[in-house]
């Protein structure tokens, strides 16, 4: 977009004086853009909640995303857990957003709106006004919504340069705003009013992510004490993530692209290539756990061809463990390019080993030299010296992935690059010729909820229309995916889960809503195994997912396909080997030692939480049920055991007043000893 010289900002240090003058520069109502996630305003979009309260004349319009909302307390033991880690890890101080309590309320006052295309996962669930408001939209087209409802002004978090320049930094959300601009004036309406609140523990990237502070119409710098910025606490990875990460890395090339999700599956997918990298003969103990074989042993780690496991699914005639050619799984030489809509702490990780490390540039005839091995000693030289090797939209982690990005030396920040979600998640309208060259093997790796027998995705909605979160970015990667070549779209999804109690199937016939259609289906990764569909017939799609579903589900799948006439009604060989215990037995002995560790990228708690968090969710799955929750209790009331003094007392228990707090107490040790061992 054209940045000609506007005039200096009106600055402030009073975020009621910033919303007085956004209120004086705009009459009417106001329809107010924010960003999603980490650089959303929190301070002065309570402020102007606050003065919409006082002020409902005026109607107030705010269209946003992933309103970030720290975990509340909850009751019992859950209360007792969060609690203090809720005030340590998000500190005291910080600003929850008035709207996302209004809303979770059913509280919004009749002339506010908030409509928002991503929201956090779950939390909205029982909000009629989001759930009424949410609009369904690939994140690339939310600019052009933008300008089509009118969109006047838009409020962003920015990073102040500590060179000291004056510059601004759009830091963690260049993904909308550039192009929400763009698009409301060429739809003819005039330039939104812009004011930028500014953290100076945001970390300051520059590149296409800064700007001059005359880009905004006004700057407020609210005094300290700044809040710590929202930090998405690391949850432990369970064997069955596990097992689907190495599953999904080694569809991974040398050389290759990545981008990935967030979340456990994304943890193990990353831990995964980490270890193949830096620990090759660890990397394939844990393949070989899982089942697969190198086709010669003798010719050198990961460099022989691989098979499929042969234990992995359901023996089909063949059908469903034939063999597939995979990218070699050495070390890596040339590295990846991250090319990702979010950059998170996987993404730290793999830099920090080296796997992320192929550099591109925004120079056509170099790529095609690079691409054709026609790169001379200057080429490299520029390279290296000019070369991106992550580009993102936004990026959201914990307070150790904002510390790296704080204090990464400046020629190494300059490797990474945040860019407007029109560049990063689609090919068109931009120079696509470079990117496909930049881009080259892609992989694109996803998370979904469920997946149906015929290859379409369910990633964002329950079967009565109320939405978990959002399509946002993914419905790009999967296209775009088809649309490169040699790149794969890859969908992760456990293969079951548990529903009070009672475990269901992931893999299922159909599904009243679905995110991404099955005439876009391509890869497909569960625990066990992987199911490669594009291109194929429906009838080998249902032998390929019922191949990677839970030995339970898949008789039941096959029969509903045979009555629907997609399966030949004939003899199906079922697997019992895709159970979570036969996973869990395979996977321990690597747990034991340290190579599948439960929080690979780090954690944000204490050692006495992490022996907390594995015991309560053992309780947790233990009390589903009615049946289970009273053998749970009597089993609590009278097995004995030494007590682990140092947690009971992290939870208030050590000395527990009357019957409701002596039978906590006991449900926590029990608890411990129980997952003591694991």
């Amino acid at each position: 977009m054209s940045l000609s010289p506007r005039p200096e900002p009106v600055r402030f240090q009073s975020l009621a004086d910033a919303v007085d003058f956004l209120y004086s520069r705009l009459p009417g109502p106001l329809h107010v853009g924010a960003p999603l996630g980490l650089g959303k305003p929190h301070r002065l979009l309570n402020a102007l909640y606050a003065r919409s309260e006082r002020e409902p004349s005026r109607r107030l319009h705010l269209y946003t995303a992933l309103s970030l909302d720290p975990p509340g307390a909850g009751k019992g033991l859950e209360a007792r857990f969060l609690t203090p880690f809720a005030q340590r890890h998000f500190g005291d101080d910080y600003p929850r957003l008035a709207y996302v309590q209004a809303l979770k309320r059913n509280a919004l006052p009749a002339h506010m709106e908030v409509e928002e295309f991503y929201l956090q996962s779950g939390a909205l669930l029982r909000s009629q006004a989001a759930q009424r408001r949410y609009a369904s939209l690939n994140y690339t087209h939310v600019a052009r919504a933008l300008a089509e409802r009118g969109v006047n002004a838009v409020v962003q978090k920015v990073a102040p340069d500590p060179a000291g320049s004056g510059r601004l930094s759009l830091s963690c959300n260049t993904d909308l705003t550039f192009d929400a601009i763009d698009a409301i004036v060429a739809s003819g309406l005039p330039r939104p009013v812009l004011i930028a609140e500014v953290d100076p523990l945001l970390p300051w990237l520059d590149g296409s992510a800064a700007v001059d502070a005359s880009f905004f119409d006004a700057v407020v710098t609210p005094p300290g004490p700044y809040p710590k910025l929202f930090g998405l606490p690391r949850q432990p990875v369970s064997d069955a993530d596990y097992a689907i990460g190495f599953h999904a890395s080694t569809l991974v090339r040398d050389g290759g692209t990545l981008q990935i999700g967030i979340g456990t599956l994304a943890d193990a997918l990353c831990h995964a290539l980490v270890l193949r990298h830096t620990d090759n003969a660890a990397y394939w103990r844990v393949l070989q756990a899982l089942g697969y074989e190198k086709a010669g042993e003798s010719s050198g780690a990961g460099s022989a061809p691989l098979e499929r496991p042969a234990s992995a699914g359901v023996d089909l005639s063949g059908t469903g463990n034939a063999t597939a050619p995979v990218a070699p799984l050495d070390p890596f030489e040339v590295g990846l390019f991250g090319c990702s809509e979010m950059l998170n702490e996987g993404f730290r990780r793999l830099v920090e080993v080296g796997v992320i490390k192929r550099k591109v540039v925004d120079d056509l005839e170099l790529m095609r030299r690079l691409h054709e091995g026609r790169a001379d000693a200057a080429d490299l030289e520029r390279l290296e010296r000019e070369g991106e090797y992550l580009q993102g939209g936004f990026y959201l982690g914990s307070q150790d992935f904002y510390d790296w990005l704080r204090e990464m030396p400046q020629d190494q920040r300059r490797g990474i690059s945040m860019r407007r979600i029109s560049e990063v998640n689609e090919l068109y309208g931009g120079n696509e010729t470079l990117e496909r060259l930049q881009r080259r093997d892609a992989r694109f790796f996803n998370s979904c909820m469920m997946a149906t027998a015929l290859g379409a995705a369910v990633s964002d909605t329950l079967d009565d229309g109320r939405v978990v979160s959002g399509v946002g970015g993914q419905y790009n990667f999967v296209a775009m995916a088809h649309a490169l070549p040699h790149a794969r779209s890859v969908l992760m999804l456990r293969a079951t889960r548990d529903n009070g109690g009672d475990t269901r199937s992931n893999v299922v016939w159909n599904y009243p809503q679905a995110t991404i259609p099955r005439h876009l289906r391509d890869v497909y990764v569960t625990e066990y195994g992987i199911a490669r569909l594009r291109g194929k017939t429906d009838e080998d799609c249902i032998l390929a997912m019922a191949a990677i579903a839970g030995s339970g589900f898949q008789y039941p799948l096959l029969q509903t396909a045979i009555g629907a006439g997609k399966l030949a009604p004939m003899h199906y060989r079922l697997s019992e080997r895709n159970t979570p215990q036969r996973l869990r037995a395979a996977l321990a002995p690597l747990r034991a030692q340290g190579v599948l560790p439960d929080y690979p990228l780090g954690s944000d708690f204490t050692a006495v939480e992490q022996r907390l968090v594995k015991a309560l969710a053992w309780l947790k799955a233990n009390t589903a049920t009615t049946g289970a929750k009273a053998r749970t209790v009597l089993k609590a009331l009278t097995s004995g055991g030494a007590a682990d003094a140092e947690a009971m007392q992290r939870m208030g228990l050590e000395r527990p007043a009357g019957f409701a707090e002596t039978l906590e107490a006991r449900l926590v040790g029990l608890a411990l000893r129980e997952t003591s061992a694991n």
